[in-house]
């Protein structure tokens, strides 16, 4: 009989840190831009992530599938995820012009637009995530994170890329490297302060987590993914009846729990495959599954490769960077 997980200890599991320890971020782009009135910039659903913090004045932040543009002052912060379009300019009549073009002209610069008038001041730029490892954060986290400057852990936001700013000012052995560990550090932070704000929304993976009894549930299933979880075990956990969970946790996270635990054992899988040397067979016991068949039914449902082929790809891909 498999034993059974350690319920007291869950209240130390960070489901945080599980998601992000496999995140890395492939290249980042940063300029500061010095913007007058009238000017705007428009960042298409590229595979690259935005941000920016307001440093001075403010202007109007749209968001492709958000009903209503937020406002930004002085010392807010935004993070947009991947894939997503948005819009940053003066105001809602203001005509914006490429943003990604603007920045890829002047990486690491000064960058001057407007019609000089009002003035605002913004640090903004790019990062593109590996595919392969952000996949968790695209598939959990809001279209949008917005942190305002008179929040907490806004100075550690503006600490952060203020290291930008001196990587990029005066780049030598290793920039790129730290400019890019900055740029992971810079959406960690971004999440934190948002979940801390209290604005993290009535749904989502990011709500939930602050859900005592669903919050409950999902550090169980990180803590010991491998264990043979049914819905009423996860019930027990969140102290709550089996279908009264079942229907609160698919309303919150947008998935059934078994759905959500199983695509989780298939990132842990593909994260081994991609970079250790451990056999099907013991990989398909680390994330739960008695039988290698069993894994590979399932991981080529959720992926709609056998993970043996999944592997050869990754070593191909790795090789192919490599060189």
């Amino acid at each position: 009989m498999l034993k059974r997980p350690d319920l007291k200890a869950l209240s130390s599991v960070d489901p945080f840190s599980d998601v992000f320890t496999a995140m890395r971020v492939r290249s980042a782009l940063y300029c500061r831009m010095e913007a007058t009135a009238p000017w705007g910039a428009r960042f298409p659903g590229s595979p690259h992530a935005k941000f920016g913090l307001v440093t001075r004045g403010s202007c109007w932040l749209e968001v492709a599938g958000e009903p209503k543009p937020i406002p930004l002052r002085g010392g807010d912060c935004y993070v947009a995820a991947a894939h997503t379009a948005i819009t940053v300019r003066d105001s809602l009549r203001t005509r914006p012009v490429d943003g990604e073009s603007l920045i890829r002209t002047k990486v690491g610069d000064l960058l001057n637009v407007g019609g000089g008038g009002v003035p605002t001041h913004l640090i903004t730029g790019l990062f593109e995530f590996d595919e392969w490892s952000s996949r968790p954060i695209i598939e959990l986290l809001p279209r949008v994170l917005c942190v305002r400057g008179d929040e907490a852990q806004t100075g550690a936001l503006g600490a952060t890329l203020n290291l930008l700013a001196l990587e990029t000012a005066t780049p030598t052995i290793g920039a790129p490297v730290v400019i890019n560990r900055l740029a992971e550090i810079l959406f960690v932070q971004a999440i934190r302060a948002h979940y801390a704000s209290g604005r993290a929304g009535e749904l989502g993976w990011l709500a939930a987590l602050g859900n005592g009894p669903l919050g409950a549930a999902l550090r169980a299933m990180h803590h010991a993914p491998a264990h043979p979880w049914t819905v009423g075990a996860l019930a027990s956990v969140a102290g709550m009846s089996r279908s009264a969970f079942a229907l609160r946790f698919k309303e919150q996270v947008g998935e059934t729990p078994l759905d959500y635990l199983t695509r989780w054992r298939m990132y842990k899988a593909g994260c081994l495959l991609r970079e250790g040397e451990a056999g099907l067979a013991e990989i398909a016991d680390t994330v739960g599954y008695e039988s290698p068949g069993a894994f590979n039914r399932a991981f080529q449902r959720i992926y709609s490769q056998p993970p043996g082929e999944f592997r050869r790809h990754a070593r191909q891909e790795a090789a192919a960077k490599a060189g």
